[in-house]
């Protein structure tokens, strides 16, 4: 099969399209022919060897962690999945290898693709919707009538968070680029600033909430929004304990795992309509590295995807 393979850290150069064997299926497993796959920032930053100390690889490795496909067999113990079943997935990061023909992923970590969108727009949502899902269902637990500030609201998080905020019943607030207004007003945002032309930290007051997908000084800001006892949920940068204490607030740094449970709620919220999965610009899997380049440069709109196999 034909897979990216990454012989050493550095940049997109290091991404090579090679001749690879099949994995083999557990008995915890599913083997899944990829259709498309995800491609996130984590994506660069383990390839670049940036996060080895958190997220160690042995080399070589290929890319990626989540995906949508077929599955083709099944481990001896896996009784929810069988081949022919369409589904997608978010592979845990000591595995991973969704940039390739074929992967091999723990059955708990996977889920049924949602019946109403193709593989490319399912392949959009895994590592996205866990983590919002984590931020503002669990960590966040945000109910209805709670004011929350969501920044990078068409962004591949935010705007999956948006929805989830929205189908809670809280009030959300969100900032986005000039161009994103009209997009991110047509997700249910409440209200919408354009970070290019004001300054959100002088219009948001009160909120239960802060989503920071962002960090650096759009995170420094964010603590003048918040109410006492606010949450600034962060997925970038760690908050740090002492500013928030200085705020009056909290913070809090959330990681999200693979959960194959809650990719089933995502897939229910999708084919109720009340989720709409945003997919930026599609490469074939021999760009592989064009992609990541356009990812790094900070110019890419919604999610990035590989078409992998038809």
């Amino acid at each position: 099969m034909k897979a990216i393979r990454i012989h050493a850290y550095g940049d997109a150069s290091q991404m090579q399209l090679e001749e690879v064997p099949v994995p083999s299926c557990g008995p915890n497993d599913v083997l899944v022919r990829v259709i498309a796959a995800g491609i996130n920032p984590i994506d660069w930053k383990i390839r670049s060897g940036n996060v080895a100390h958190m997220i160690p690889k042995l080399l070589p490795f290929t890319s990626g962690s989540d995906a949508a496909g077929v599955v083709t067999a099944v481990g001896g113990a896996v009784t929810a999945f069988s081949p022919g079943d369409e589904v997608f997935f978010y592979a845990e990061f000591a595995r991973g290898g969704t940039y390739a023909d074929y992967v091999a992923v723990d059955a708990a970590q996977v889920a049924l693709k949602p019946r109403t969108v193709s593989f490319t727009t399912a392949a959009a949502l895994p590592i996205p919707g866990l983590a919002a899902w984590t931020a503002l269902i669990e960590t966040a637990q945000l109910a209805r009538g709670m004011r929350v500030l969501i920044h990078g609201g068409a962004g591949a998080l935010g705007s999956v968070a948006v929805q989830l905020a929205k189908a809670q019943g809280a009030h959300v607030t969100s900032t986005v680029g000039t161009a994103d207004v009209a997009l991110v007003q047509s997700l249910g945002a409440d209200e919408v600033i354009d970070y290019r032309t004001q300054k959100f930290e002088q219009i948001a007051r009160n909120m239960d909430v802060v989503l920071d997908t962002l960090g650096g000084a759009t995170q420094e800001a964010s603590w003048a929004t918040l109410r006492a006892g606010g949450l600034l949920v962060a997925t970038t940068q760690p908050p740090s304990q002492e500013r928030a204490a200085a705020a009056d607030a909290r913070g809090a740094f959330v990681f999200s795992s693979p959960r194959g449970e809650v990719l089933t709620q995502l897939a229910a919220l999708v084919d109720s309509g009340k989720l709409r999965v945003l997919v930026g610009q599609e490469f074939a899997l021999a760009d592989a590295a064009q992609a990541h380049r356009l990812g790094e440069s900070g110019k890419t709109r919604g999610k990035m995807i590989l078409r992998v196999c038809a």
